[in-house]
């Protein structure tokens, strides 16, 4: 397979996780909302980032797509594993909450792994610069 057509499917997996996690997250804006506001919305921030996210991958040059997308799942995440721990402010959750727990951190994980091997595969497109010097010097007058 190509490195191209390795790009192209890396960057279309990450965009369907991106979509899977926001519409997982928006499912759960209004419940969150009512019981702990903030969080509700940081869900919905973190929503709307990964729709830009999906489309920005879809761009000519996505790696403000992959930047942004790094950040918000991996800060999904970390709030995931934080309220299950040690808590957030007047927030706590027990377990994974499945369907939806299972459903965002299997998403944002595969992104972020899709993403490790995007640059990977973007290393091997890029053209080597090496920097080459003539045998010979020629003067001019």
């Amino acid at each position: 397979m190509s490195s191209r057509i390795a790009e192209a499917r890396l960057r279309g997996a990450a965009a369907i996780c991106a979509l899977l996690s926001a519409v997982v997250h928006l499912l759960l804006v209004p419940e969150h909302l009512q019981e702990v506001p903030y969080i509700g919305i940081l869900f919905l921030v973190g929503s709307v980032a990964l729709l830009v996210v999906a489309a920005g991958l879809a761009r000519r040059d996505p790696v403000p797509a992959w930047l942004l997308g790094v950040v918000v799942n991996g800060g999904m995440i970390l709030g995931f594993a934080l309220s299950r721990t040690v808590g957030l402010p007047d927030y706590r959750e027990q377990g994974w909450d499945p369907p939806y727990g299972t459903l965002s951190i299997i998403s944002e994980a595969v992104f972020l792994v899709a993403f490790v091997a995007w640059c990977g595969a973007r290393r091997t497109l890029a053209p080597s610069r090496t920097v080459t010097r003539s045998a010979t010097s020629v003067h001019v007058r």
